[in-house]
């Protein structure tokens, strides 16, 4: 009786586990975004001078070209320290620290981002859907991939914390970057929310930023949570024969 109650609770584990995995990346309803979100990003022409900054021992030069302010909600996000993410360090790209891309404006107002999925890919965010109403209602002018940068510790923490779900605010510059640590090496950022592709990305060097709202603590809880059931069941299995013995 007892190795048959471990089964069930196994089994109950295994399935909290993988949906809150799938939920804990779940996007909330129109009705439960800050009141800020309806709002476009705020860029104006900045009165900034050029500055360096060090990060893993590599000088950055920074080039602001725009005041930049940015309230959005987060459909798809990179860490770019990820294993897999080979491209920022064979650049010694070590100042861009997070990729977030986040929906505001009329696809806050409309929730047509519930019917589409996000994909984040080292540069890129992806988005596709099987429902044409959607595809329709979505404005691509109020979507952006945005490369954050930041020397600043505790923003650092911050910014890569944030997860998809979760309503944001940014305030920086919008600024193209370079070192030459070895090679030259330069980026450089999109200046206007009309265009695609290559390129398109803002890069953000990052001076303050806030988490408006988490989303799906509950379930990202559970995430971490459910494991620890999992493997309690597990060595409950091996325990309970010796203790029968």
């Amino acid at each position: 009786m007892a190795h048959q109650a471990v089964k069930y609770l196994l089994g109950f584990f295994l399935l909290l586990w993988l949906l809150a995995y799938w939920r804990s990346g779940s996007l909330p309803d129109p009705v439960h975004l800050h009141a800020d979100l309806q709002s476009e990003p705020q860029q104006t022409p900045t009165t900034q001078a050029p500055f360096t900054v060090r990060v893993a021992d590599i000088e950055y030069q920074i080039k602001p070209l725009y005041d930049y302010e940015l309230y959005g909600l987060v459909v798809s996000e990179h860490n770019t320290d990820s294993w897999w993410n080979w491209i920022h360090v064979a650049n010694a790209d070590f100042l861009n620290i997070k990729d977030i891309c986040v929906i505001w404006g009329n696809n806050a107002r409309n929730g047509s981002y519930q019917d589409i999925s996000f994909s984040s890919g080292q540069f890129v965010c992806n988005l596709s859907t099987r429902s044409t109403e959607a595809w329709q209602a979505f404005d691509q002018k109020a979507i952006s991939n945005n490369h954050l940068l930041s020397d600043n510790p505790r923003l650092a923490r911050l910014l890569k914390s944030a997860r998809v779900g979760d309503q944001i605010y940014v305030k920086g510059y919008l600024a193209e970057y370079s070192h030459q640590h070895g090679f030259n090496f330069k980026r450089g950022t999109s200046i206007t929310r009309d265009d695609t592709g290559n390129g398109a990305c803002e890069t953000v060097f990052v001076t303050e930023a806030h988490l408006l709202r988490r989303g799906n603590e509950a379930w990202r809880l559970l995430r971490h949570g459910a494991p620890l059931g999992v493997l309690g069941c597990v060595l409950a299995w091996f325990w309970l024969p010796m203790r029968l013995r």
